[in-house]
């Protein structure tokens, strides 16, 4: 009897988790396919070409589909699903990252199956996932919970191609299912479920699924506004991450952006003190960059400022932060 995949941490079950900057490359890369400028295309959403060529940079769920707007501005409503159909056969197993090395390295398809439920908002999917049982097959479908209806035809239409071309590449060379005609439902037999991957490995699975896990925990740490706030933090922090901005990218006023934040029990200060903090051993910790370097990218204005920050999140200064990890990696 074939039993459903139940992930013990359940992945969100609402669209608007950050994401890595790839996909809204590709957006950027198909509009400008059509005639859309760079410019154009970034339009309102706060981003810029220098955040695009990041690969680490995470965006908002906002920030995506404020370039999907730009986007479809050029799109007739009646041929966005087909437009949505063409960029989502941009999305490979290789432009996921980890999660993407995740799924390849599964043994069955079932087990991907297990991981794509698991780690779904380390996707860029704005349709979410559900799957239910019906007969021997996993019945997969896509949902537009959440996601705007000015959006929804391309959005539904590049999630579910984008799953298509996974399939595919998961087992090359072979017919992958397809989601039912006029549906979003992905019906995948138990034979199908059952097949090996020539990539599977469990023992690389088993790294890669904790690699997921970190990063998943570290995103999900934070929810609702705050975690929206952190992401656009993180790409203005070398500029010093002044609240009004960050709060005039959210459409809200720097007072509104006060209370909504202490009604989740947190304030700007503390979220800007998280993020610098985790930028600031991420940097000291590649052993390449002069405390000095670090305080100018993480927007302090003079040194002295991020050793006196340093010493308050971690009772210890930058340099001494440092010269205590290259001791503990040296075998003498």
């Amino acid at each position: 009897m074939l039993e459903l995949p139940r992930p013990a941490s359940p992945a969100t079950r609402r669209p608007d988790f950050p994401r890595g900057v790839g996909s809204t490359v590709l957006l950027v890369e198909y509009a400008a396919s059509r005639g859309l400028a760079q410019e154009a295309a970034l339009r309102g959403s706060g981003l810029t070409a220098a955040d695009l060529a990041d690969p680490d940079r995470q965006v908002t769920a906002e920030q995506e589909l404020r370039v999907v707007r730009n986007l479809l501005v050029l799109v007739p409503r009646e041929e966005q699903a087909a437009a949505g159909r063409e960029v989502g056969r941009r999305y490979h197993v290789s432009t996921f990252g980890i999660f993407g090395f995740a799924l390849l390295s599964s043994p069955t398809v079932l087990d991907a199956v297990d991981v794509a439920l698991r780690f779904w908002d380390l996707s860029f999917a704005f349709a979410l996932p559900e799957a239910h049982l019906e007969g021997d097959a996993v019945v997969f479908s896509l949902s537009t919970t959440g996601v705007p209806a000015d959006v929804q035809p391309f959005v539904l239409a590049r999630d579910a191609a984008a799953v298509e071309t996974v399939l595919d590449e998961l087992l090359p060379g072979e017919p992958a299912p397809r989601f039912e005609p006029g549906t979003h439902r992905l019906p995948l037999p138990a034979a199908y479920l059952s097949r090996a991957l020539p990539q599977g490995n469990p023992g690389t699975l088993a790294v890669c699924r904790a690699m997921c896990e970190d990063v998943v925990m570290a995103r999900r740490a934070r929810s609702g506004l705050a975690q929206r706030v952190r992401v656009l933090v993180t790409q203005r922090v070398a500029a010093g991450a002044a609240m009004e901005a960050v709060a005039s990218d959210l459409g809200m006023s720097g007072r509104t952006l006060r209370r909504r934040l202490a009604e989740e029990g947190t304030s700007y200060q503390a979220l800007l003190d998280e993020v610098r903090e985790s930028l600031a051993l991420e940097m000291l910790g590649t052993g390449r960059l002069p405390v000095e370097d670090v305080a100018l990218r993480l927007g302090y204005a003079e040194a002295s400022s991020f050793i006196h920050a340093f010493r308050r999140w971690r009772g210890t200064t930058p340099a001494a932060h440092q010269r205590a990890l290259r001791e503990a990696g040296d075998p003498a």
